[in-house]
């Protein structure tokens, strides 16, 4: 090779020793840093001491007898405490209720305190006019209608209605009858239907010291309601507070207006009842519009329930006018349901009839009168946090 070849390859640059530009630099940085990394996942061990347990028979066997005997406990405990559990509901209840008539007080002026001392002093003012007015003639006619039940039975075996039932089902029928006079008639029987007159005795002073809690209960939930209110918001997370407030407010508003909604209801029923009663000439209309206050307290079945028990007595005594009595009373309940309800009830939120239906009978099955008379607003107040709460999250998800 001549001397001017290799001066001209010495002046080219070296390729492999000469260093890449910066943005070759960048991107060849760039494709190692995209390139995708293993990820190793390392099999999750359980817990040594859970399986210690399960290898150690006994003491697994020991834990869950611990267990068991825990719950059975507790179950025991919550029986012992129903009564005391039941009048908490009650007196909650009530305090709901009576909380409207104590912020329209707060609205005109009046404090918190002297509002819920004005409505509980009016409050038992009307339940003791009531009682003084009501319970003497309601207890006389309590009397009198255990006295003239087989006089009835024996007045309604000589009406039409009885002949075509026993052209119909014959000797089945007159047995039936002749069953329930002979049960009637002896008063051993009417006393065992309570227990006795020790029982009795025993259940009105348990009835009469449970208004008393209730009262009471009452009293302090209805003057500690908005404290009650703001510790229980405490409970919430800060940033979710004014939400919690919000539904804790559509909650308590649409428990008040429901349970003020179904006593004038049920004050509506017990007036049309007494007024029947009174005009058709039936017997007891006091203790029939009585009767009819407590058992339309239920929701949506209670009208009916009476519609039957009136009718079937009104039955026995005058067949015309136990006719009369149930068709105005179904024309009640139509109007009831279609102009008087919608009015009353306009504050509390609206709930399915299928759901009242199932929650009546649920509440019924599980806790008796009082499951049914508080399923509608427990299931008011589940309706509320479905559709405040979980909705809308549901709705946030793509």
């Amino acid at each position: 090779m001549s001397e001017e070849e290799q001066s001209e390859d010495s002046s080219l640059p070296d390729a492999a020793a000469t260093p890449p530009f910066a943005g070759q630099t960048a991107a060849v940085e760039t494709e190692h840093a995209a390139a995708p990394r293993p990820v190793i996942i390392e099999p999750m061990t359980p817990s040594r001491s859970f399986w210690t347990r399960i290898d150690r028979p006994f003491v697994f066997g020991f834990l869950l007898t611990l267990g068991g005997l825990a719950a059975v406990v507790l179950g025991l405990a919550f029986t012992s405490l129903s009564t005391v559990l039941i009048y908490i509901a009650l007196a909650l209840f009530a305090a709901l209720g009576l909380d409207p008539s104590v912020r329209f007080l707060e609205r005109r002026g009046l404090s918190r305190a002297l509002s819920v001392v004005v409505v509980i002093l009016g409050l038992i003012v009307v339940v003791g006019l009531i009682l003084w007015m009501v319970l003497p003639i309601v207890i006389d006619q309590i009397a009198s209608f255990v006295r003239s039940v087989p006089g009835m039975i024996q007045e309604f075996t000589r009406s039409d209605i009885y002949a075509t039932l026993d052209d119909q089902f014959g000797d089945q029928f007159q047995d039936l009858v002749a069953d329930v006079q002979k049960f009637l008639v002896d008063p051993g029987n009417i006393a065992a239907i309570g227990g006795g007159a020790l029982q009795i005795g025993a259940s009105i002073a348990n009835a009469i010291s449970g208004v008393i809690v209730v009262l009471v209960l009452t009293l302090y939930f209805l003057a500690t309601l908005p404290a009650m209110k703001t510790g229980l918001l405490r409970l919430a997370p800060a940033r979710d507070r004014a939400r919690a407030a919000d539904i804790t407010d559509q909650i308590t508003d649409s428990v008040g207006g429901y349970v003020m909604g179904m006593v004038v209801l049920a004050f509506c029923n017990a007036v049309l009842a007494f007024l029947l009663y009174l005009f058709l000439d039936l017997p007891f209309p006091p203790l029939m519009a009585t009767v009819a206050f407590c058992i339309t307290l239920i929701p949506l079945v209670g009208s009916v329930i009476f519609w039957i028990i009136g009718t079937s007595l009104a039955l026995f005594t005058n067949p015309i006018a136990a006719l009369i009595f149930a068709i105005v009373y179904l024309v009640y309940m139509q109007i009831e349901a279609y102009v008087i309800t919608p009015r009353v009830m306009n504050k509390a939120v609206a709930v399915p009839g299928s759901l009242v239906v199932i929650g009546a009978l649920a509440g019924g099955t599980l806790l008796g009168l009082l499951g049914a008379l508080v399923a509608v607003p427990v299931a008011a107040s589940i309706l509320i946090i479905v559709k405040q709460v979980w909705i809308p999250r549901q709705d946030a998800r793509v």
